[in-house]
């Protein structure tokens, strides 16, 4: 929702190469966290696909030393369910409810687009994941002063 076709293009003129991943988002992506205990929640499965096309560029760039870049908690998530032993991505379908929350120790992206969540939930705790608290805290912090939009619809930011 974030890239118009005119950021599209102007991301293409600047050779950055672009993939997709099938995602279909359930209701547990925006369910909050109400346990103290973060190993013990339980995530609802979401189903994915991860194409042969989306493996050979990533891998590619993983390979050329370049940033790999997630857009959105959900494509991290599914990115980081089809992980290979060797860190490298690998074709997958199927259902993922793989929680990540800090510490993580992230295999495939360097980089991450996503909106501002609601606190409690998984969604800011993978940012926090990828992020680190401090510096997604104080993102926030500015996020809330500036009065920028939250959520689906709302304002989002790079976390590199």
């Amino acid at each position: 929702m974030h890239f118009t076709k005119q950021l599209v293009k102007r991301l293409q003129i600047k050779g950055v190469d672009m993939t997709f991943v099938t995602l279909h988002i359930g209701l547990g992506t925006f369910r909050a966290v109400d346990v103290e205990d973060l190993t013990k929640h339980k995530m609802d499965s979401e189903n994915f696909i991860v194409g042969a096309e989306a493996v050979k560029i990533v891998n590619r760039a993983l390979d050329e030393k370049r940033k790999v870049c997630a857009i959105g908690t959900t494509s991290m998530r599914a990115l980081e369910t089809a992980v290979s032993a060797n860190n490298r991505l690998k074709e997958k379908e199927g259902w993922t409810d793989k929680f990540i929350f800090p510490p993580y120790d992230f295999k495939i992206c360097s980089a991450m687009v996503t909106n501002f969540h609601q606190p409690e939930s998984t969604l800011l705790m993978m940012a926090c994941a990828f992020g680190g608290f401090d510096l997604v805290m104080k993102a926030y912090e500015t996020a809330k002063k500036e009065k920028y939009k939250f959520l689906t619809y709302g304002d989002s930011m790079l976390i590199v």
